[in-house]
């Protein structure tokens, strides 16, 4: 598939351009990815991922840096593909330990410019709004802001030019010719960076699994158009992405149609709204936007809510309302609730559970075909490599059955089995037009954010409340006379999670008798100052004991007090 044509940059026989990735690799979210060549870096997007279930009260999880923090002198900028969070969501943390500038979209860059705001990083950060066709220079790198489709506007995939040769990244992307807001993906630019002479293709895999195209962004349109006019009477809820700045619009459209007003429910629906409605991505008549506070003075016909909370998400507006614990909306028999999302892999359970709650409370859920993925499928994939005719294949954006098929998908198309590389977040990858391996590897774990805390929950923590979660918590408390160590009070036994201790009264009287036992041989046969063993000898017996009466595991904490 390699044409012959040189790239415009010169390039260098003996050196080697490095692809870092430090996160979006192996699962969905959190992109971030360093290319490296001699004493420049740039960073490629700065994304954040949710939390699994077992990361249980973690907030966010971010990337590691520290690479970057130990090489920040190189460090020349973020170059951010779009605004969406698994992109843009780690860029006020990562900001405060490693400060570069941040170029970026129109779009994109007011939606960081609010994000950095909230985290008072305003006046310290150096941002630069770029447009398509526009090429900027950072270090010896030369990028190039390509325009793609996808679910939120002002995407871009990017050509970097390096003295290696020259390396494509789609961004998150799908072809879409009849997009809501924008022109359509720059096929005829793709196809000249092409014909210089591609080096690699990092390429989107999230659809990789889904033959054919994916459906254009304005099909939905129609779809809510229909709805709305089979459901005239009705309140109207619709829940989606608050990035999803072309399907707002489309509701909006729908709502001027049918003469409704527009409420928005949810934080970062009214952050993004008013972001893309200054900026013009968003076209609303004043008057037509309401105050939640005024829903009271309309008749339901008169209305469309748009709200967070598409995915289940706990604190999400919609799963609140469903939940009824919501200040100012309730849910009514005859509300038509509309989710306008597919369930993210892993959020099929939570979203299932607030259909559920809305259908009980008399709502109609409409949940079909009202949703089209902002990610390329098969056959647009096909035609990016086509176009690009690259001579190595890098996957990214996917879990790792996603990018074992996109290597698959390469391979069908003409790439050698060994110029394609299936990667893992921290793998350093040295590719030059003659030979590419992987040579390394750095620090690429995922930080975990709780409340303010960043990073200071680690695997020990995350086990400790695994083990709470599951089987409770046994504290012993033994008060000890200071010198003699006669025990002068206790033992107390405090149970929390593990047994309703007034229905297991004899238990803990057992369990009791069995600390005093172990308190005793322990007072009989140690060193006086060694309280560490006397601590050991507790927990061993009382949970030797706890196993065999219940077939649990609880934590159990000794404290031992001197008097």
């Amino acid at each position: 598939m390699r044409n012959n044509t040189k790239a415009v940059v010169k390039k260098t026989d003996n050196k080697s351009v490095k692809i870092i990735p430090l996160g979006g690799l192996e699962q969905i979210g959190m992109n971030i990815t360093v290319i490296e060549y001699e004493n420049d870096i740039i960073v490629i997007d700065c994304g954040l991922s949710f939390p699994e279930d077992e990361m249980l009260g973690i907030d966010l999880v971010i990337p590691d840096v520290t690479y970057l923090k130990e090489n920040i002198e190189k460090v020349r900028g973020f170059v951010i593909t779009h605004g969406h969070e698994d992109h843009i969501g780690s860029l006020p943390y990562v900001l405060k330990e490693v400060n570069a500038p941040i170029y970026a979209t129109k779009l994109t860059s007011a939606i960081i410019e609010s994000k950095l705001k909230e985290h008072n990083l305003l006046k310290t950060t150096k941002r630069r709004v770029i447009k398509y066709g526009q090429t900027i220079n950072l270090g010896c790198f030369r990028v190039e802001f390509i325009r793609t489709n996808h679910s939120i506007a002002d995407a871009a995939a990017l050509a970097i030019y390096t003295p290696a040769g020259i390396i494509f990244h789609t961004g998150d992307f799908k072809v879409d010719y009849t997009p809501v807001y924008g022109k359509p993906i720059d096929l005829q630019r793709i196809g000249e960076i092409g014909k210089k002479g591609v080096l690699a293709l990092l390429c989107d895999s999230t659809n990789v699994e889904r033959p054919g195209y994916t459906m254009s962004e304005s099909t939905v349109g129609k779809t809510f158009d229909s709805i709305f006019s089979d459901y005239s009477r009705q309140r109207i809820i619709v829940a989606t992405f608050a990035s999803n700045v072309d399907r707002i619009q489309q509701i909006i459209n729908s709502a001027a149609k049918y003469g409704r007003k527009i409420v928005i429910e949810g934080r970062s629906m009214v952050n993004i709204i008013s972001v893309a409605k200054e900026l013009g991505y968003i076209k609303m008549p004043d008057e037509m936007l309401i105050d939640i506070e005024q829903m009271k003075n309309y008749n339901d016909n008169q209305l469309v809510l748009i709200t967070t909370g598409s995915q289940g998400e706990t604190m999400a507006a919609l799963p609140r309302m469903a939940a009824s614990i919501h200040k100012k909306v309730t849910i009514k028999p005859g509300d038509v609730v509309i989710l306008s999302s597919t369930p993210i892999p892993g959020n099929e359970k939570a979203v299932s559970k607030v259909i559920n709650e809305l259908s009980m409370k008399g709502a109609k859920v409409i949940y079909q075909d009202t949703h089209v993925s902002g990610h390329a499928c098969q056959e647009e994939i096909k035609l990016i490599y086509t176009l690009i005719n690259p001579k190595y294949a890098i996957p990214v954006h996917g879990e790792y059955k996603h990018l074992i098929r996109h290597a698959e998908l390469a391979q069908s198309l003409g790439i050698p089995k060994e110029n394609i590389f299936l990667l893992s977040s921290g793998k350093v990858l040295s590719l030059s037009e003659e030979k590419a391996a992987i040579t390394g590897e750095v620090p690429a774990q995922g930080i975990l954010v709780d409340g303010l805390g960043v990073g200071d929950v680690g695997n020990i923590v995350l086990r400790d409340r695994q083990l709470l979660s599951e089987n409770g918590l046994i504290i012993v408390v033994v008060s000890l006379e200071k010198y003699s160590n006669q025990v002068l009070a206790g033992p107390d036994i405090v149970s929390r999670g593990f047994v309703y201790v007034r229905e297991s009264e004899n238990l803990m009287d057992e369990a009791r008798d069995v600390v005093e036992r172990a308190l005793m041989r322990s007072l009989s046969n140690r060193n006086n100052s060694d309280w560490s063993r006397m601590k050991t000898e507790i927990k061993d017996s009382l949970s030797e004991f706890i196993w065999k009466k219940t077939k649990r595991n609880p934590m159990i904490l000794p404290i031992i007090m001197e008097v």
